[in-house]
């Protein structure tokens, strides 16, 4: 499933629900960002576990992986009914899937460090919701018990601020990738990520007219590097 063939739930009726927007980056048509997208082959790809809430949300940072890490997939999250792909890709021994939630004492036997396993694929599986909903789904979901658990270390502060985020380290969907991936080494891939990040969080600013379409510049230049390194590396 991906976020473009999720079945309609109820409409968007929030704040800019009146808005036209892009049909696949969700922004006003004209603060589309299609156009920066570039994909590329990183060391790892991500499963997005997406709470219904937030498929159809415009500021969701995940469908930003989707873009830009090349074979990451998104499945609608139930507590009772997973996708049955979902389960057969879990038991795919060609994949060497890890859940990524910060370290607790109750599941502490579940926590692991990354190690590169021959043959098998590394997938970092997020729970794509709100912090509320992330702690709910991660209780809920039975079928997840059996998959090792993984935090991301990273010194990063959130840059996100399109939805209030209770603590500063409490980083969105997006930034937590980007801090995956450069835990497991792949820094080429970050940065792609996280400049493509940066263009949404200031398109989107944009948007809103909180700041001025001239602050995109840096954004802009930023991607466009990382676009050309991974064009280069081809």
């Amino acid at each position: 499933m991906s976020f473009l063939s999720a079945p309609p739930r109820k409409p968007f009726v929030a704040r800019g629900s009146k808005i036209a927007r892009c049909d696949r980056c969700l922004l006003p048509q004209l603060r589309c960002i299609c156009e920066f997208r570039v994909q590329v082959e990183a060391r790892a790809r991500f499963w997005l576990l997406t709470h219904r809430n937030e498929v159809y949300k415009p500021t969701n940072t995940g469908r930003l992986i989707l873009d830009t890490i090349a074979q990451s997939r998104t499945f609608q999250w139930s507590r009772t009914e997973p996708e049955s792909e979902l389960l057969l890709q879990l038991a795919n021994p060609a994949m060497d899937p890890y859940l990524v939630f910060p370290s607790a004492p109750d599941y502490a036997p579940r926590m692991v460090e990354f190690e590169p396993k021959p043959g098998r694929e590394p997938v970092f599986i997020i729970l794509d919701g709100t912090w509320r909903q992330a702690r709910r789904m991660f209780r809920h979901s039975r079928y997840l018990d059996q998959v090792p658990v993984i935090e991301p270390r990273t010194l990063r502060q959130t840059r996100y601020d399109l939805r209030t985020q209770a603590e500063d380290h409490h980083l969105c969907t997006c930034e937590v990738a980007a801090a995956l991936l450069e835990q497991i080494g792949d820094a080429h891939s970050a940065e792609v990520l996280d400049a493509y990040f940066e263009v949404f969080n200031e398109v989107y600013h944009a948007s809103r007219r909180t700041r001025p379409m001239s602050d995109l510049s840096v954004a802009k230049q930023r991607l466009t590097l990382a676009r050309g390194l991974t064009q280069s590396a081809r």
